[in-house]
Formats: C-alpha cells, structure tokens, sequence
C-alpha cells in the first residue's frame, strides 16, 4: 500500500521557522515528483513548492519565495519543507503528494497531477 506521511506541523510565531517532512511507505520517493500544497480554511488548495524526480528542479509560489526551501534526503526517503520567516497567512494544512510523472519543473504543478497524497499536517503561526 503506497502511503504519505506529513509531519512536523505545529504553532509557530510570526518570523519563526518550521521544517515539514514528507515520508513515504511502500514506495520510493527517488522516482517520484514530490508536491507540497497547502489548504486555509473556505480557501481551495494551493502549491507551494513542488521538486522533480529526475533533475531536481524546484519551484516555488511567489508568496513562499526565498522562505520556503523544498529538499529531498533520499536515505530517509523523504521530502522536507524548510519555512523560514513564517507569517499568519501560511497558516493552513499542509500536504504532499507524489506522482511518477513529474520529471522536471519549471512551474508549480496543479493538484490534479499528482497521484497519491498524505493527511496533512497543520501549520499555525500566531502569536
């Protein structure tokens, strides 16, 4: 059974950092495009940084730039978001998905092309 993890969510002040893990089970993440996306309440689901299977090509929201750091530690088989200088607007549930498919990025990748997706975990920044 193939199976995403999220973790590493909590409650954060603005300006302080967080580091979301993605873990795989039953599958290897190596040949994977990994997506993270996020959900605040009564809003529809938005990406936010997504990385390629093949070349490890990146990219990015704009509103995330130069703060959010997507990477993969393929020992672990997993895929982190490193969120630095957080804001009351990034909070939401945070989720990531894979798909086989997604070889490289130029440009953030929409929900429905990506196969499998995990639970999410929630994010809050707030003081």
């Amino acid at each position: 059974q193939l199976q995403l993890v999220e973790s590493g969510g909590g409650l954060v002040q603005p300006g302080g950092s967080l580091r979301l893990s993605c873990a795989a089970s039953g599958f290897t993440l190596d040949y994977y495009g990994i997506g993270w996306f996020r959900q605040a309440p009564g809003k529809a689901r938005e990406g936010v940084s997504c990385i390629s299977s093949s070349d490890g090509s990146t990219s990015y929201a704009d509103s995330v730039k130069g703060r959010f750091t997507i990477s993969r530690d393929n020992a672990k088989n997993t895929v982190s978001l490193q969120m630095n200088s957080l804001k009351p607007e990034d909070s939401a549930v945070y989720y990531c998905a894979a798909d086989k498919g997604i070889t490289t990025v130029q440009t953030m990748r929409a929900t429905y092309e990506y196969d499998y997706w995990g639970q999410g975990t929630q994010v809050t920044v707030s003081s």
